[in-house]
Protein backbone atom coordinates (compact mmCIF):
# COMPACT_ATOMS: atom_id res chain seq x y z
CA UNK A 1 0.00 0.00 0.00
CA UNK A 2 2.89 2.33 0.69
CA UNK A 3 3.87 2.51 -3.11
CA UNK A 4 0.33 4.22 -3.87
CA UNK A 5 -0.55 7.88 -3.85
CA UNK A 6 -2.68 8.85 -1.14
CA UNK A 7 -5.04 11.81 -1.99
CA UNK A 8 -4.56 15.02 0.50
CA UNK A 9 -7.03 15.86 3.14
CA UNK A 10 -7.82 18.72 0.98
CA UNK A 11 -8.70 16.49 -1.60
CA UNK A 12 -10.66 14.21 0.60
CA UNK A 13 -12.50 17.45 2.10
CA UNK A 14 -13.15 18.68 -1.79
CA UNK A 15 -14.43 15.31 -3.30
CA UNK A 16 -16.84 15.36 -0.33
CA UNK A 17 -17.88 18.62 -0.63
CA UNK A 18 -18.50 18.10 -4.75
CA UNK A 19 -20.94 15.19 -4.05
CA UNK A 20 -22.96 17.38 -2.61
CA UNK A 21 -23.65 18.72 -6.21
CA UNK A 22 -25.94 16.15 -6.51
CA UNK A 23 -28.62 17.28 -4.35
CA UNK A 24 -27.59 21.33 -4.84
CA UNK A 25 -30.56 23.26 -6.41
CA UNK A 26 -32.89 20.32 -6.01
CA UNK A 27 -32.75 20.84 -1.96
CA UNK A 28 -31.50 23.14 0.82
CA UNK A 29 -28.23 21.59 2.37
CA UNK A 30 -29.98 21.27 5.74
CA UNK A 31 -32.01 18.68 4.09
CA UNK A 32 -29.29 16.79 2.18
CA UNK A 33 -26.55 16.86 4.28
CA UNK A 34 -27.91 14.16 6.58
CA UNK A 35 -27.85 11.56 3.07
CA UNK A 36 -24.02 12.65 2.62
CA UNK A 37 -23.05 12.33 6.08
CA UNK A 38 -24.69 9.22 6.27
CA UNK A 39 -23.53 7.63 2.92
CA UNK A 40 -19.59 8.72 4.40
CA UNK A 41 -20.51 6.65 7.34
CA UNK A 42 -21.67 3.37 5.23
CA UNK A 43 -18.33 3.95 3.27
CA UNK A 44 -16.05 4.29 6.24
CA UNK A 45 -17.89 0.93 7.89
CA UNK A 46 -17.65 -0.78 4.09
CA UNK A 47 -13.92 0.00 4.03
CA UNK A 48 -12.77 -0.96 7.52
CA UNK A 49 -15.09 -4.08 7.25
CA UNK A 50 -12.74 -4.53 3.47
CA UNK A 51 -9.66 -4.29 5.00
CA UNK A 52 -10.18 -6.32 8.48
CA UNK A 53 -11.46 -9.29 6.02
CA UNK A 54 -8.63 -8.97 4.11
CA UNK A 55 -6.10 -8.82 7.19
CA UNK A 56 -7.54 -11.90 8.06
CA UNK A 57 -7.40 -13.51 5.31
CA UNK A 58 -4.03 -13.18 4.91
CA UNK A 59 -3.62 -14.85 8.43
CA UNK A 60 -6.11 -17.08 8.40
CA UNK A 61 -6.13 -18.49 4.61
CA UNK A 62 -9.11 -20.18 3.04
CA UNK A 63 -10.67 -20.98 6.74
CA UNK A 64 -13.63 -18.57 6.24
CA UNK A 65 -15.91 -20.37 9.33
CA UNK A 66 -12.44 -18.51 11.53
CA UNK A 67 -12.48 -15.66 9.66
CA UNK A 68 -16.23 -15.29 10.33
CA UNK A 69 -15.92 -15.96 13.65
CA UNK A 70 -12.66 -13.56 14.18
CA UNK A 71 -15.46 -11.10 12.12
CA UNK A 72 -17.82 -11.59 14.64
CA UNK A 73 -15.83 -9.68 17.73
CA UNK A 74 -15.19 -6.59 16.15
CA UNK A 75 -15.84 -3.33 17.50
CA UNK A 76 -19.14 -3.14 14.54
CA UNK A 77 -20.19 -6.25 11.98
CA UNK A 78 -21.60 -5.66 8.91
CA UNK A 79 -23.88 -8.22 7.49
CA UNK A 80 -23.68 -10.11 3.97
CA UNK A 81 -24.83 -7.33 1.32
CA UNK A 82 -24.49 -4.77 3.45
CA UNK A 83 -21.45 -3.55 1.85
CA UNK A 84 -20.88 0.22 -0.19
CA UNK A 85 -19.69 -2.33 -2.72
CA UNK A 86 -22.69 -3.99 -3.26
CA UNK A 87 -24.76 -0.98 -3.46
CA UNK A 88 -22.14 0.01 -6.06
CA UNK A 89 -22.82 -3.52 -8.09
CA UNK A 90 -26.78 -2.50 -7.72
CA UNK A 91 -26.79 1.37 -8.59
CA UNK A 92 -28.55 1.11 -11.43
CA UNK A 93 -31.67 -0.81 -9.79
CA UNK A 94 -34.58 0.63 -10.27
CA UNK A 95 -35.19 0.07 -6.21
CA UNK A 96 -31.68 1.05 -5.16
CA UNK A 97 -33.30 3.47 -2.97
CA UNK A 98 -34.89 0.50 -0.77
CA UNK A 99 -31.62 -1.46 -1.31
CA UNK A 100 -29.73 1.34 0.99
CA UNK A 101 -32.72 1.15 3.14
CA UNK A 102 -32.39 -1.84 3.66
CA UNK A 103 -28.73 -1.99 3.93
CA UNK A 104 -29.07 0.32 6.93
CA UNK A 105 -31.69 -1.24 9.19
CA UNK A 106 -29.62 -4.46 9.04
CA UNK A 107 -26.24 -2.90 10.15
CA UNK A 108 -28.37 -0.55 12.66
CA UNK A 109 -29.82 -4.26 13.83
CA UNK A 110 -26.58 -6.12 14.15
CA UNK A 111 -25.28 -3.26 15.84
CA UNK A 112 -27.84 -2.64 18.37
CA UNK A 113 -25.52 -1.43 21.53
CA UNK A 114 -23.21 0.81 19.43
CA UNK A 115 -26.06 2.04 16.39
CA UNK A 116 -29.29 1.77 17.75
CA UNK A 117 -32.12 4.51 16.29
CA UNK A 118 -29.09 6.20 14.66
CA UNK A 119 -30.31 5.38 10.76
CA UNK A 120 -34.02 5.90 12.42
CA UNK A 121 -34.51 9.37 10.79
CA UNK A 122 -33.44 9.03 7.34
CA UNK A 123 -34.63 7.06 4.22
CA UNK A 124 -32.97 6.86 0.76
CA UNK A 125 -36.59 5.77 -0.47
CA UNK A 126 -37.85 9.00 0.23
CA UNK A 127 -40.14 11.34 -1.93
CA UNK A 128 -37.61 14.05 -0.64
CA UNK A 129 -35.31 12.78 -2.73
CA UNK A 130 -37.12 13.65 -5.94
CA UNK A 131 -40.07 10.94 -7.67
CA UNK A 132 -38.39 7.50 -8.61
CA UNK A 133 -36.78 8.54 -12.04
CA UNK A 134 -34.94 11.53 -10.89
CA UNK A 135 -34.42 9.80 -6.99
CA UNK A 136 -32.64 6.72 -8.92
CA UNK A 137 -30.80 9.08 -10.95
CA UNK A 138 -29.50 10.88 -7.60
CA UNK A 139 -28.61 8.06 -5.72
CA UNK A 140 -26.52 6.62 -8.93
CA UNK A 141 -24.35 10.14 -9.05
CA UNK A 142 -23.87 9.35 -5.47
CA UNK A 143 -22.59 6.37 -5.20
CA UNK A 144 -20.12 7.03 -8.04
CA UNK A 145 -19.00 10.07 -6.13
CA UNK A 146 -18.33 7.79 -3.08
CA UNK A 147 -16.60 5.59 -5.63
CA UNK A 148 -13.98 7.62 -6.09
CA UNK A 149 -10.41 7.11 -5.43
CA UNK A 150 -10.27 10.17 -3.34
CA UNK A 151 -12.70 9.00 -0.76
CA UNK A 152 -11.20 4.83 0.03
CA UNK A 153 -11.25 4.78 3.57
CA UNK A 154 -9.61 1.73 4.30
CA UNK A 155 -7.37 2.39 7.42
CA UNK A 156 -4.50 0.08 5.76
CA UNK A 157 -4.11 2.98 2.84
CA UNK A 158 -3.84 5.41 6.18
CA UNK A 159 -1.26 3.81 7.99
CA UNK A 160 -4.64 3.91 10.46
CA UNK A 161 -4.81 7.29 10.88
CA UNK A 162 -7.97 8.09 11.94
CA UNK A 163 -7.77 11.47 12.04
CA UNK A 164 -8.00 11.77 8.46
CA UNK A 165 -11.43 10.76 8.09
CA UNK A 166 -12.87 12.24 11.55
CA UNK A 167 -10.96 15.62 9.90
CA UNK A 168 -13.29 15.27 7.12
CA UNK A 169 -16.28 14.70 8.79
CA UNK A 170 -15.84 17.68 11.03
CA UNK A 171 -14.86 19.63 7.54
CA UNK A 172 -18.23 18.59 6.21
CA UNK A 173 -20.35 19.82 9.16
CA UNK A 174 -18.21 22.72 9.47
CA UNK A 175 -19.26 23.55 5.56
CA UNK A 176 -22.95 22.83 6.47
CA UNK A 177 -23.08 24.63 9.60
CA UNK A 178 -21.60 27.80 7.72
CA UNK A 179 -24.50 27.70 4.74
CA UNK A 180 -27.53 27.36 7.42
CA UNK A 181 -27.83 30.69 8.74
CA UNK A 182 -28.90 30.71 12.58
CA UNK A 183 -29.60 26.83 12.02
CA UNK A 184 -25.56 26.10 11.84
CA UNK A 185 -25.39 26.78 15.11
CA UNK A 186 -27.00 24.61 16.54
CA UNK A 187 -25.21 21.64 15.37
CA UNK A 188 -21.61 22.77 15.06
CA UNK A 189 -19.29 25.02 17.21
CA UNK A 190 -16.33 26.78 15.07
CA UNK A 191 -13.17 24.09 15.53
CA UNK A 192 -11.13 27.46 17.24
CA UNK A 193 -13.54 27.83 19.98
CA UNK A 194 -13.82 24.24 20.68
CA UNK A 195 -10.53 23.89 20.80
CA UNK A 196 -9.42 26.54 23.29
CA UNK A 197 -12.04 25.53 25.34
CA UNK A 198 -10.66 21.81 25.09
CA UNK A 199 -7.13 23.45 26.25
CA UNK A 200 -8.89 25.63 29.24
CA UNK A 201 -10.50 22.20 30.65
CA UNK A 202 -7.17 20.22 29.74
CA UNK A 203 -9.08 17.24 31.10
CA UNK A 204 -7.18 14.74 32.52
CA UNK A 205 -6.21 11.09 32.39
CA UNK A 206 -9.03 8.76 33.23
CA UNK A 207 -11.50 11.91 33.31
CA UNK A 208 -15.06 11.57 32.31
CA UNK A 209 -16.00 14.23 30.04
CA UNK A 210 -19.82 15.46 29.72
CA UNK A 211 -21.30 17.79 26.91
CA UNK A 212 -25.51 17.98 27.61
CA UNK A 213 -25.99 19.83 24.67
CA UNK A 214 -23.66 18.16 22.41
CA UNK A 215 -25.20 19.26 18.79
CA UNK A 216 -22.73 16.93 16.63
CA UNK A 217 -20.10 16.27 19.29
CA UNK A 218 -17.54 18.06 17.61
CA UNK A 219 -16.71 20.20 21.22
CA UNK A 220 -16.75 17.36 22.95
CA UNK A 221 -14.31 15.31 20.40
CA UNK A 222 -12.52 18.21 20.60
CA UNK A 223 -12.12 18.13 24.62
CA UNK A 224 -11.09 14.72 24.64
CA UNK A 225 -8.60 14.70 22.12
CA UNK A 226 -7.17 17.41 24.71
CA UNK A 227 -6.93 14.98 27.56
CA UNK A 228 -3.55 14.07 28.74
CA UNK A 229 -1.43 11.30 30.93
CA UNK A 230 0.30 12.64 34.06
CA UNK A 231 3.31 12.52 31.29
CA UNK A 232 1.33 15.24 29.27
CA UNK A 233 1.07 12.72 26.79
CA UNK A 234 -1.74 12.65 24.59
CA UNK A 235 -4.47 9.46 26.42
CA UNK A 236 -7.52 7.87 24.96
CA UNK A 237 -8.23 7.09 28.54
CA UNK A 238 -11.65 8.94 29.10
CA UNK A 239 -15.36 8.54 29.06
CA UNK A 240 -17.67 10.70 26.78
CA UNK A 241 -21.09 11.43 27.82
CA UNK A 242 -23.26 13.79 25.58
CA UNK A 243 -26.89 14.58 25.08
CA UNK A 244 -28.68 16.13 22.44
CA UNK A 245 -32.42 17.24 21.96
CA UNK A 246 -32.49 17.19 18.33
CA UNK A 247 -32.56 13.45 16.57
CA UNK A 248 -31.12 14.25 13.42
CA UNK A 249 -28.41 15.92 14.98
CA UNK A 250 -28.12 13.39 17.52
CA UNK A 251 -27.17 11.04 14.74
CA UNK A 252 -24.55 12.77 13.59
CA UNK A 253 -22.98 13.41 17.04
CA UNK A 254 -22.91 9.00 17.17
CA UNK A 255 -21.48 9.10 13.86
CA UNK A 256 -18.91 11.88 14.71
CA UNK A 257 -17.93 9.71 17.77
CA UNK A 258 -17.54 6.55 15.88
CA UNK A 259 -15.60 8.32 13.21
CA UNK A 260 -13.13 9.43 15.44
CA UNK A 261 -13.16 5.94 17.37
CA UNK A 262 -15.01 6.82 20.22
CA UNK A 263 -17.94 4.60 19.19
CA UNK A 264 -18.18 3.44 23.11
CA UNK A 265 -19.56 7.54 23.74
CA UNK A 266 -22.82 7.63 25.67
CA UNK A 267 -24.75 9.85 23.41
CA UNK A 268 -28.72 9.87 24.74
CA UNK A 269 -31.27 11.51 23.03
CA UNK A 270 -33.35 14.23 24.32
CA UNK A 271 -33.89 17.40 26.34
CA UNK A 272 -31.44 18.11 29.00
CA UNK A 273 -33.63 20.06 30.95
CA UNK A 274 -36.61 18.64 31.05
CA UNK A 275 -35.62 15.15 30.82
CA UNK A 276 -32.29 14.66 31.74
CA UNK A 277 -30.92 10.96 30.28
CA UNK A 278 -27.42 10.71 31.71
CA UNK A 279 -28.34 9.45 34.86
CA UNK A 280 -26.50 6.84 37.60
CA UNK A 281 -28.53 5.09 40.63
CA UNK A 282 -31.37 7.45 40.42
CA UNK A 283 -29.44 10.80 39.95
CA UNK A 284 -27.51 13.01 37.79
CA UNK A 285 -24.16 11.54 36.58
CA UNK A 286 -21.37 13.39 37.39
CA UNK A 287 -18.44 14.32 35.55
CA UNK A 288 -15.02 15.66 35.64
CA UNK A 289 -15.34 18.00 32.74
CA UNK A 290 -18.55 19.47 31.93
CA UNK A 291 -18.56 21.90 28.48
CA UNK A 292 -21.60 22.92 26.31
CA UNK A 293 -22.72 25.62 24.23
CA UNK A 294 -25.87 25.38 24.61
CA UNK A 295 -28.62 27.76 22.05
CA UNK A 296 -28.31 30.90 23.43
CA UNK A 297 -30.92 32.77 25.36
CA UNK A 298 -33.98 29.57 24.77
CA UNK A 299 -37.16 30.67 25.34
CA UNK A 300 -39.61 28.02 26.90
CA UNK A 301 -36.66 25.94 28.11
CA UNK A 302 -39.18 24.35 30.70
CA UNK A 303 -39.30 27.27 33.35
CA UNK A 304 -42.79 25.60 34.27
CA UNK A 305 -41.22 22.47 35.70
CA UNK A 306 -38.11 24.08 37.20
CA UNK A 307 -39.68 24.73 40.68
CA UNK A 308 -40.12 20.86 40.99
CA UNK A 309 -37.45 19.72 39.25
CA UNK A 310 -36.89 16.27 40.69
CA UNK A 311 -32.84 16.37 40.91
CA UNK A 312 -33.30 20.25 42.32
CA UNK A 313 -30.73 21.77 39.77
CA UNK A 314 -32.41 25.08 40.60
CA UNK A 315 -32.17 25.30 44.40
CA UNK A 316 -29.92 28.77 43.79
CA UNK A 317 -32.98 30.20 41.67
CA UNK A 318 -35.33 29.89 38.75
CA UNK A 319 -33.99 31.34 35.28
CA UNK A 320 -36.42 33.64 33.94
CA UNK A 321 -38.97 31.68 31.60
CA UNK A 322 -38.22 33.54 28.30
CA UNK A 323 -34.07 33.28 28.90
CA UNK A 324 -32.77 29.44 29.38
CA UNK A 325 -29.05 30.71 29.82
CA UNK A 326 -28.89 29.94 33.62
CA UNK A 327 -30.81 26.69 33.31
CA UNK A 328 -27.79 25.20 31.53
CA UNK A 329 -25.35 26.37 33.49
CA UNK A 330 -26.54 25.15 36.37
CA UNK A 331 -27.42 21.75 35.48
CA UNK A 332 -24.10 21.93 34.06
CA UNK A 333 -22.69 22.59 38.07
CA UNK A 334 -25.02 19.83 39.07
CA UNK A 335 -23.32 17.54 37.51
CA UNK A 336 -19.61 18.75 38.06
CA UNK A 337 -17.95 16.29 40.53
CA UNK A 338 -16.91 17.88 43.54
CA UNK A 339 -12.80 18.30 42.13
CA UNK A 340 -13.98 19.07 38.47
CA UNK A 341 -14.95 21.92 35.94
CA UNK A 342 -17.06 23.41 33.72
CA UNK A 343 -16.82 25.60 30.70
CA UNK A 344 -19.60 27.49 29.19
CA UNK A 345 -20.46 29.37 25.94
CA UNK A 346 -22.40 32.33 26.94
CA UNK A 347 -24.11 35.67 25.50
CA UNK A 348 -22.91 38.85 27.41
CA UNK A 349 -26.49 39.05 28.66
CA UNK A 350 -25.95 36.21 31.03
CA UNK A 351 -23.24 38.70 32.96
CA UNK A 352 -24.99 42.05 33.65
CA UNK A 353 -28.70 41.26 33.52
CA UNK A 354 -30.43 41.74 36.78
CA UNK A 355 -33.87 39.84 38.80
CA UNK A 356 -33.78 36.12 39.01
CA UNK A 357 -30.48 35.96 36.88
CA UNK A 358 -28.35 38.35 39.33
CA UNK A 359 -29.73 36.63 42.42
CA UNK A 360 -28.54 33.36 40.82
CA UNK A 361 -24.95 35.09 39.96
CA UNK A 362 -24.63 36.30 43.05
CA UNK A 363 -24.73 32.85 44.55
CA UNK A 364 -22.34 31.08 42.26
CA UNK A 365 -19.99 34.25 43.21
CA UNK A 366 -20.65 33.72 47.07
CA UNK A 367 -20.04 29.72 46.75
CA UNK A 368 -16.70 30.49 44.83
CA UNK A 369 -17.66 28.75 42.46
CA UNK A 370 -16.86 31.00 39.13
CA UNK A 371 -12.46 31.25 38.62
CA UNK A 372 -12.96 33.07 34.97
CA UNK A 373 -14.59 35.44 32.75
CA UNK A 374 -13.05 35.11 28.97
CA UNK A 375 -14.71 37.76 26.47
CA UNK A 376 -14.52 36.87 22.90
CA UNK A 377 -14.70 38.43 19.68
CA UNK A 378 -17.88 39.26 17.96
CA UNK A 379 -18.89 37.53 15.06
CA UNK A 380 -17.09 33.99 15.74
CA UNK A 381 -19.75 31.80 15.63
CA UNK A 382 -22.77 30.49 12.66
CA UNK A 383 -25.75 32.72 12.55
CA UNK A 384 -25.17 35.15 14.93
CA UNK A 385 -22.53 38.43 14.87
CA UNK A 386 -23.23 38.83 18.59
CA UNK A 387 -19.92 38.51 21.11
CA UNK A 388 -19.85 35.35 23.77
CA UNK A 389 -17.84 35.08 26.43
CA UNK A 390 -16.58 31.57 28.37
CA UNK A 391 -17.17 31.15 31.88
CA UNK A 392 -15.45 28.66 33.52
CA UNK A 393 -16.18 27.38 37.16
CA UNK A 394 -14.39 25.61 39.60
CA UNK A 395 -15.80 23.66 42.17
CA UNK A 396 -12.17 22.73 43.66
CA UNK A 397 -11.00 26.76 43.77
CA UNK A 398 -7.93 27.12 45.90
CA UNK A 399 -8.00 30.93 45.58
CA UNK A 400 -11.59 33.14 45.71
CA UNK A 401 -10.92 35.74 43.33
CA UNK A 402 -12.28 35.59 39.40
CA UNK A 403 -9.73 36.36 36.84
CA UNK A 404 -11.23 38.61 33.86
CA UNK A 405 -10.32 38.63 30.35
CA UNK A 406 -10.70 40.90 27.54
CA UNK A 407 -10.00 39.01 23.86
CA UNK A 408 -12.65 40.54 22.12
CA UNK A 409 -10.08 42.54 20.18
CA UNK A 410 -7.61 39.91 19.26
CA UNK A 411 -8.83 38.13 16.33
CA UNK A 412 -8.34 37.53 12.39
CA UNK A 413 -11.27 39.62 10.00
CA UNK A 414 -13.14 37.11 7.61
CA UNK A 415 -15.55 38.22 5.24
CA UNK A 416 -18.59 36.07 6.75
CA UNK A 417 -17.10 35.26 10.08
CA UNK A 418 -14.23 36.16 12.52
CA UNK A 419 -11.71 33.75 13.73
CA UNK A 420 -9.66 32.94 16.66
CA UNK A 421 -5.93 32.81 15.33
CA UNK A 422 -3.52 30.18 16.86
CA UNK A 423 -1.95 33.10 18.87
CA UNK A 424 -5.01 34.24 20.14
CA UNK A 425 -6.31 31.11 21.44
CA UNK A 426 -2.47 30.27 23.34
CA UNK A 427 -2.62 34.09 24.81
CA UNK A 428 -5.88 33.30 26.72
CA UNK A 429 -5.03 29.99 27.52
CA UNK A 430 -1.49 30.96 29.14
CA UNK A 431 -3.50 33.95 30.61
CA UNK A 432 -5.71 31.27 32.17
CA UNK A 433 -3.28 28.69 33.33
CA UNK A 434 -1.09 31.44 34.86
CA UNK A 435 -3.76 33.67 36.47
CA UNK A 436 -2.25 36.52 35.01
CA UNK A 437 -2.44 40.31 34.89
CA UNK A 438 -2.10 42.15 31.89
CA UNK A 439 -2.31 45.79 30.94
CA UNK A 440 -5.60 46.27 29.31
CA UNK A 441 -5.87 42.58 28.89
CA UNK A 442 -6.85 40.80 31.74
CA UNK A 443 -7.42 41.85 35.89
CA UNK A 444 -7.90 39.17 38.62
CA UNK A 445 -10.69 40.90 41.02
CA UNK A 446 -11.67 40.41 44.79
CA UNK A 447 -14.96 39.05 45.25
CA UNK A 448 -15.29 41.99 47.17
CA UNK A 449 -15.48 44.06 44.26
CA UNK A 450 -18.01 42.12 42.69
CA UNK A 451 -19.98 42.71 45.34
CA UNK A 452 -20.00 46.05 45.02
CA UNK A 453 -20.49 46.17 41.62
CA UNK A 454 -24.05 44.23 42.32
CA UNK A 455 -22.55 40.95 40.91
CA UNK A 456 -22.69 42.31 37.27
CA UNK A 457 -19.56 40.57 36.03
CA UNK A 458 -19.32 42.87 32.57
CA UNK A 459 -15.65 42.68 31.84
CA UNK A 460 -15.26 46.25 31.22
CA UNK A 461 -15.81 47.08 34.72
CA UNK A 462 -12.86 44.99 35.62
CA UNK A 463 -10.56 45.29 32.67
CA UNK A 464 -9.91 48.97 31.53
CA UNK A 465 -9.18 48.71 27.59
CA UNK A 466 -9.20 52.10 27.40
CA UNK A 467 -6.32 53.94 24.85
CA UNK A 468 -5.15 57.16 26.26
CA UNK A 469 -5.04 58.97 22.77
CA UNK A 470 -1.52 60.54 21.52
CA UNK A 471 -0.65 63.66 22.69
CA UNK A 472 -1.23 66.44 20.27
CA UNK A 473 2.13 68.19 19.32
CA UNK A 474 0.22 71.95 18.85
CA UNK A 475 3.77 73.58 17.25
CA UNK A 476 4.00 71.06 14.46
CA UNK A 477 0.41 71.01 13.68
CA UNK A 478 0.95 75.19 13.47
CA UNK A 479 3.84 74.41 11.28
CA UNK A 480 1.78 72.14 9.10
CA UNK A 481 -1.02 74.49 8.94
CA UNK A 482 1.28 77.65 7.77
CA UNK A 483 3.13 75.46 5.51
CA UNK A 484 -0.81 74.57 3.71
CA UNK A 485 -1.47 78.27 3.44
CA UNK A 486 1.72 79.41 1.89
CA UNK A 487 1.00 76.62 -0.84
CA UNK A 488 -2.67 77.88 -1.30
CA UNK A 489 -1.28 81.40 -1.78
CA UNK A 490 1.42 80.07 -4.51
CA UNK A 491 -1.30 78.31 -6.62
CA UNK A 492 -4.16 80.79 -6.54
CA UNK A 493 -0.80 83.32 -7.45
CA UNK A 494 -0.40 80.61 -10.49
CA UNK A 495 -4.03 80.23 -11.57
CA UNK A 496 -4.16 84.28 -11.78
CA UNK A 497 -1.39 84.47 -13.50
CA UNK A 498 -2.82 81.64 -16.27
CA UNK A 499 -6.03 83.40 -16.43
CA UNK A 500 -4.14 86.63 -17.24
CA UNK A 501 -2.73 85.01 -20.27
CA UNK A 502 -6.17 83.83 -21.49
CA UNK A 503 -7.35 87.36 -20.98
CA UNK A 504 -9.93 86.41 -18.55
Amino acid sequence: MNDIKRPTQEQINQTLWNACDTFRGAFDSSEYKNYILVFMFIKYLSDVWKDTYQAYKEQYGDNEELIQRKLNRERFVLPENCTFDYLNEHKNDSDIGEKIDKVLAQIEEKNLEKLDGVFRNISFNSDKLGQTKDRNRRLKNLINDFAKPELDFRPSLWDDKQDILGEAYMYLLERFASGAGKKGGEFFTPKEVSGLLAKLMAPEEGARICDPTCGSASLLIKVAEEATDKEGKPTHNFALYGQESNGDTWALSKMNCFLHGMDSAQIEWCDTINNPQLIEGGSLMKFDVVVANPPFSLDKWGYENAEADRYKRFLRGVPPKSKGDYAFILHMIETTLPTGKVGVIVPHGVLFRGSAEGKIRQKLIEENLLEAVIGLPQNLFYGTGIPAAILVFNKAKKDNRVLFIDASKDYQDGKKQNTLREQDIAKIVDTYKNFKVIDKYSEIVEPKDIADNDYNLNIPRYVDTFEDEEPVDIAAVQEEIDSLEKELLDVRAEMNGYLKELGL
